[in-house]
């Protein structure tokens, strides 16, 4: 272990001090302040001569005369199974008044890459109970799908509802891996984080999950190992254990306005509206720790969560990550002030890897007959309602209209269903049908006819048609 006395100078929640040794990047710093306080940090940066080490905790009551320790290793993770139901502050440290953690082992929380040649490709289906996504944009097993949301929506209701209702169907009573949950808050308010837990509680969710929190009012820096410290625990329970983990991680902007924080702090030359230039490297980084190993039966998923600033989606943050994952999940402020629940917007909506976890023996084979077609119904008559604006609906064929009723239909019965039911994916799809069945026969050009005769309602269209005549 080596001792300085060295500190040169403080700025924001970063120290610097001159070392006569090398110092390894990423080593972990322990800082004696005059009152005999001890703070911990990481170096950012060494260099010959000094380094750069960002504190935990924030840098007040650090003065020259601190003493810095290098410990001459990595942060580490304490991990066992035993930290299932368990509440973390955003360094790992136990704040749910239980024991002290006795691990099974440490493990290093920036994580080793997975093997591209080891990867298995994501194609088992995990139902979210909610209809939006389990019909519309399928979240597949070793996914990585955000959720972009806005200040304001209720996105952490839509997050406590996956998290209280996510399962991985096929494998339920048949000796599957069993499913767990990850919750990593970060700089949300101390009434979100009431909430959160309170809803954990309140539904027994907290047993099957570990839950990580970052407060608003912690240091920017803990931000930073907040999400590291969740996955390195979401890596153990999945590839050690044989867990189906879920890890949602609220909100990824607090995440990427610390890294803008301490950016300006080392005086970096900024990228894209203040934001670093490695931005893209550092969410990429952690969204890349979702997957799949062959050989292993867990798995890792990941639902990211963050709050387009000004509901701007070229912004820095839902742009870079637009890039790294496999879709997205859009939030809707116009359908939120309908009072519509959750307030899904479909239609710019996307998740890549739906059709390798739906169809037959996933889900059901009628599945992606039934998104797509529900997709084009959807766009066509959200169209038509722009055509309203201008000449009227007395103006409209009649088969406009059928469309401009399935619109109003599909988001306040199929998008509308409130944060406390959970649908299986046979509930989601019935209620699809029941939609589609509204329409013509002949405009279902998307659907196999085979599927049409099984479970197309013909009694409600001809008893429409008759009342028309």
């Amino acid at each position: 272990m080596k001792e300085y006395q060295t500190i040169t100078e403080i700025s924001g929640p970063l120290v610097f001090a001159e070392v006569d040794e090398p110092v390894g990047y990423d080593e972990i710093v322990e800082i004696e302040t005059p009152q005999g306080e001890t703070l911990r940090g990481q170096v950012l940066e060494s260099s010959e001569g000094i380094v750069s080490i960002q504190v935990f905790e924030g840098t007040g009551g650090i003065d020259r005369n601190a003493s810095v320790r290098f410990l001459g290793e990595t942060m580490k993770m304490p991990v066992t199974e035993d930290l299932l139901g368990r509440v973390l502050d955003g360094s790992g440290n136990p704040i749910d008044g239980g024991p002290e953690i006795v691990p099974d082992k440490r493990q290093d929380i920036v994580g080793k890459a997975i093997n591209p040649y080891s990867r298995e490709y994501p194609e088992e289906f995990i139902q979210t109970g909610v209809s939006a996504i389990d019909g519309m944009n399928t979240l597949v097993r070793g996914q990585k799908l955000p959720i972009f949301s806005g200040s304001g929506l209720p996105h952490n209701e839509l997050a406590l509802q996956i998290a209280r209702q996510a399962t991985v169907p096929e494998e339920e009573g048949e000796g599957g891996s069993e499913f767990a949950v990850i919750f990593g808050a970060m700089g949300i308010t101390q009434e979100e984080a009431n909430e959160f837990m309170d809803d954990f509680e309140r539904t027994g969710a907290l047993e099957r999950s570990v839950v990580f929190m970052n407060l608003a009012d912690d240091p920017a820096v803990e931000r930073q190992v907040t999400p590291r410290l969740a996955l390195t625990t979401a890596e153990y329970l999945a590839f050690e254990k044989d867990y189906h983990v879920l890890v949602i991680l609220t909100d990824m902007t607090n995440y990427c306005e610390a890294l803008r924080e301490i950016g300006a702090a080392r005086e970096e030359v900024p990228g894209r509206r203040g934001y670093p230039g490695y931005m893209y490297t550092d969410l990429a980084q952690l969204y890349e720790r979702a997957g799949r190993i062959e050989g292993k039966d867990g798995s890792v998923t990941q639902i990211p969560i963050l709050t387009m600033p000004g509901d701007d989606d070229t912004h820095p943050i839902p742009d870079l990550t637009g890039y790294i994952t496999e879709g997205q999940i859009v939030m809707d402020r116009d359908l939120n002030s309908q009072g519509i629940e959750p307030p899904i917007n479909v239609l710019p909506s996307l998740s890549r890897l739906m059709d390798d976890g739906i169809g037959e023996g996933l889900t059901r084979e009628d599945h992606g007959d039934v998104s797509d077609q529900m997709y084009a119904a959807y766009a066509e008559g959200e169209d038509l309602r722009d055509l309203v604006n201008i000449v009227g609906r007395e103006a409209l064929s009649e088969r406009d209209n059928k469309f401009l009723d399935f619109a109003d239909r599909f988001e306040e019965e199929f998008v509308q269903q409130g944060y406390d039911t959970n649908r299986s994916i046979e509930d989601t799809l019935e209620l699809g049908w029941d939609l589609l069945s509204d329409l013509p026969k002949a405009e279902l050009n998307r659907i196999d006819e085979e599927l049409i005769e099984e479970h197309y309602r013909e009694d409600e269209t001809e008893a429409a048609e008759v009342t028309a005549d």
